[in-house]
């Protein structure tokens, strides 16, 4: 049995791992900021409250742990349906937030005599700016760009010092993760379900994804995987184009995917953050598939055939 310590444990991506390692048997604790409220947390998950910042009240629990996965960070599209623009006071949050969780993983595991065996960090192919058709694995230079400067100046670096300690790191590059019920996919489907689907802006970026069980089991892998160090793009190995994707979608709907969003209108409505849909990153997962590890969903119809089901 391990004892995994997540933070950001609440949102899509911890929630479900959460739940993926306790049905195992595993020892989960989930830090949020208010144990009180997170109470959607799958039976068996202890809730410890943390201010995100530091180490105080919380470090106790590192003490001994086979893993940290370090998942918290403010939402870039924002809390609700539709995007949140960002404004500097909101790219501040976005960036602060997780800088400073970096910190206080890193101070909690400063001060354990047992440190963990593992710290997996998130970050994402935003990482990688916007490339065109450039295939992209993880020895890809840094792009530009808000997501990409956030990405290699401070989401990754925020937790580097825990090598120095004698933790192993893995850096989990997640593209878009697909998920029926959060996340990008409700967004993406809505239009198509009112009959008015198609691509967004030229349709020829590229879309790199990844269905929500196979980012638990690629996450539970690293974790195990003694030898995995370093960046792994989280991501399907067969990324599609954005018009790919809507005709796809159309397809698995029963629906047309002839009703173009403009990408001016989707700046105009929604500012820079519409760039995390107009960008294009063709990332592929190279050295996670070099490690061994088996896709479930490898190809998008095959993903959204088990999720819009």
């Amino acid at each position: 049995m391990m004892r995994v310590v997540i933070t950001g444990g609440t949102g899509l991506i911890g929630s479900t791992l959460s739940a993926n390692l306790v049905a195992d048997g595993h020892d989960v604790v989930v830090l949020t900021r208010n144990p009180q409220k997170a109470t959607g947390l799958p039976n068996g998950v202890r809730a410890v409250a943390w201010d995100a910042r530091t180490a105080e009240g919380w470090s106790h629990v590192v003490e001994g742990a086979d893993a940290i996965v370090n998942l918290a960070g403010a939402n870039l599209a924002g809390t609700g349906f539709f995007p949140q623009r960002w404004s500097p006071e909101r790219k501040r949050v976005i960036r602060d937030s997780r800088v400073n969780a970096g910190r206080a993983v890193v101070d909690a595991i400063k001060s354990a005599e047992q440190k963990p065996r593992v710290v997996i960090q998130a970050s994402g192919v935003g990482y990688y700016g916007d490339r065109g058709d450039e295939i992209l694995d993880e020895e890809a230079s840094a792009g530009d760009g808000f997501l990409a400067e956030l990405a290699y100046k401070d989401w990754e670096p925020s937790t580097a010092p825990v090598e120095e300690m004698g933790v192993r790191r893995a850096i989990i590059r997640t593209g878009g993760v697909f998920s029926a019920e959060e996340g990008a996919l409700p967004r993406l489907v809505l239009p198509f379900r009112l009959f008015v689907g198609g691509h967004i802006g030229s349709g020829d970026q590229w879309v790199s994804w990844i269905h929500i069980r196979d980012e638990v089991r690629a996450i539970r892998f690293l974790i195990k995987y003694e030898d995995a160090r370093g960046a792994f793009n989280l991501v399907a190995p067969e990324p599609m184009t954005n018009a790919g994707l809507g005709k796809t979608i159309g397809q698995v709907m029963h629906r047309p995917a002839w009703i173009p969003l403009p990408g001016f209108a989707m700046k105009l409505a929604f500012g820079e953050v519409a760039n995390v849909l107009l960008e294009s990153q063709r990332a592929i997962p190279k050295r996670l598939q070099k490690l061994g590890f088996e896709f479930r969903y490898p190809d998008a119809k095959a993903a959204l055939e088990d999720l819009l089901k």
